[in-house]
């Protein structure tokens, strides 16, 4: 074992798993410049992308998720598991790292129960309030689980448990500009009130029909929207929109720079992926939550109960969004103290310096493995 500080990190999938991993990266780089860090993920899936983007080497495993609705395709599942398996120890062979971190997603399943195997100490970070699959299956064999909510023993042995929060992109918090110079780069009314509407990396079905069944309550409110279809819906939405006029409305795919986005809203509306609700708590920013039915244990009502139970963010059933959503968005951001209520209340949730507080835990597991 030589003396430098080699770490792999592990998973992805979707942004809520990348951006954590990204920044535990960036965090372990700032407190040792010579760190060696190989990024490992699922072959066609986003890290792929976004993390050479940041920087990093990434090596791709074919892993994917089994097929409940087809359980004859999950013949190749088993497959693709055992080869992505023998991948992982060989890319652990190869690269000898002293930690290996799993942040969750497919990946991290065969990459952390190689190392560990292997002898190789393991942390996880675990998102959400109710903890996924992968990590509940690797608890066992990690040394250090950090989550983001209070009362995660019910998943994980209590002495394990490190609550460190959830990292979030450094651009969310260090945005300069004031809240009127934002609108004016996204060309808004600097003195209009304005509301964002996201719904994660990919975008999200329900609420974007939310807005394009109530087009006359943007029209007719006065209030600004920056509104970030996500690529997948943004070609259908431009042709549904030609020929209306909405220059209150401001249409993209994609927000590059979140925090500039942020700091232009009053209010948000999202979607309650993990590390969308860590940035909102560290920023204090007023949200309602319009959780996605579409993931594994409906982890994101739990999310989003978590904070409306303590008034820190609204919370509205996806099913019931397309008719209530956009009239109750227009009637919190024009309610002065009820902003101020959401935002005092969700600030009180945030735990600050997740990224160093979880790279300080990697380099403690380094020098146990390198003594």
């Amino acid at each position: 074992m030589t003396g430098e500080l080699r770490i792999i990190i592990s998973g992805g999938g979707t942004g809520g798993h990348i951006f954590p991993a990204i920044s535990i990266a960036n965090a372990i780089k700032d407190k040792c410049p010579d760190a060696k860090i190989l990024f490992v993920g699922a072959l066609g899936r986003m890290e792929m992308q976004r993390v050479p983007a940041a920087g990093y080497e990434i090596i791709g495993l074919p892993i994917c998720g089994f097929d409940r609705k087809n359980l004859l395709k999950n013949f190749k599942v088993l497959y693709k598991i055992w080869k992505s398996q023998r991948m992982a120890s060989r890319i652990i062979k190869d690269f000898q790292p002293m930690v290996a971190v799993g942040v969750g997603g497919y990946a991290s399943g065969p990459t952390l129960n190689k190392a560990a195997a292997m002898g190789i100490p393991c942390l996880i970070q675990e998102q959400n309030s109710y903890a996924g699959v992968t990590n509940k299956l690797l608890a066992k064999k990690a040394e250090k689980i950090c989550v983001a909510y209070e009362g995660m023993e019910r998943f994980f042995p209590a002495d394990k448990i490190i609550l460190t929060g959830n990292p979030v992109r450094q651009n969310v918090l260090q945005t300069p500009m004031t809240k009127e110079e934002a609108r004016k780069l996204f060309g808004l009314d600097p003195q209009k009130k304005t509301i964002l509407l996201v719904g994660g990396s990919l975008g999200a079905r329900t609420i974007n029909e939310s807005v394009l069944q109530h087009l006359d309550i943007v029209k007719d409110t006065g209030i600004q929207f920056i509104w970030q279809t996500g690529k997948y819906y943004h070609a259908t939405i431009t042709e549904q929109l030609k020929g209306q006029d909405l220059p209150m409305l401001k249409v993209t795919d994609f927000i590059s720079d979140m925090g500039a986005a942020y700091k232009a809203a009053d209010l948000v509306i999202s979607r309650a992926g993990a590390s969308s609700i860590s940035e909102f708590c560290l920023i204090g920013k007023p949200v309602i939550l319009v959780p996605s039915p579409n993931v594994a244990e409906d982890h994101q009502t739990k999310n989003a109960m978590a904070l409306a139970t303590k008034g820190a963010a609204i919370h509205v059933k996806d099913a019931e969004a397309k008719d209530v959503l956009l009239e109750l968005a227009v009637k919190t951001v024009q309610d002065a103290d009820k902003l101020v209520s959401l935002s005092e209340n969700i600030l009180k949730m945030a735990l600050p310096n997740s990224a160093d507080i979880i790279a300080d835990e990697v380099i403690k597991l380094s020098k146990n493995k390198s003594l």
